[in-house]
């Protein structure tokens, strides 16, 4: 029988590369061990290496909730704020049920950064939380009250990138 997951917050924030992959890396590892794992990938539409090795992996769930474009910051698209509204709230649904050990709001931070979700509506599901269901959040700019609120946060630094020399975006290492 599984032992029962602690219910941590976990962020995973910075400007540099892997924040997403550190998540998926801690799905697995849950997943590994026999936990339920319910990951969503908010303003993220393409067909991301994680989406297409989903049906190699029982117990998890991988809902996207976002397009393959672009967000403006200073004016998202509606058809932005509503794919993630629409995921938010499928995001607390996943989490209140506790038909899920680990919930994985990816991109969450920028989502919240760019006012398509409200902060307060994000702690408050934090606050709420049923105390067995852990969750991981991703995004450069995770807030104060977040970082505060969070058992665990890891920040990715940027120092080098092979986008600086000129490098295309690559199948299997950015989606």
């Amino acid at each position: 029988m599984t032992k029962e997951l602690p219910g941590l917050i976990m962020v995973f924030t910075g400007d540099g590369k892997g924040k997403t992959t550190a998540a998926v890396g801690q799905a697995i590892r849950a997943l590994g061990h026999g936990y339920s794992v319910f990951m969503i990938h908010f303003m993220k539409g393409r067909d991301y290496g994680e989406f297409l090795a989903t049906d190699k992996m029982p117990n998890l769930t991988l809902v996207r909730a976002g397009r393959d474009d672009f967000v403006s910051r200073d004016e998202p698209d509606p058809i932005d704020v509503e794919l993630a509204r629409d995921g938010f709230v499928q995001a607390e649904k996943a989490v209140m049920s506790e038909e899920y050990d680990m919930v994985v709001l990816d991109e969450i931070n920028v989502a919240v950064d760019y006012g398509l979700i409200s902060e307060e509506e994000v702690l408050n599901l934090l606050r709420n939380k049923p105390k067995n269901v852990a969750v991981v959040l991703t995004g450069r700019g995770a807030s104060p009250e977040l970082v505060k609120m969070a058992d665990m946060v890891s920040e990715v630094l940027a120092i080098k990138h092979h986008y600086e020399h000129g490098a295309d975006c690559c199948q299997g290492i950015e989606f």
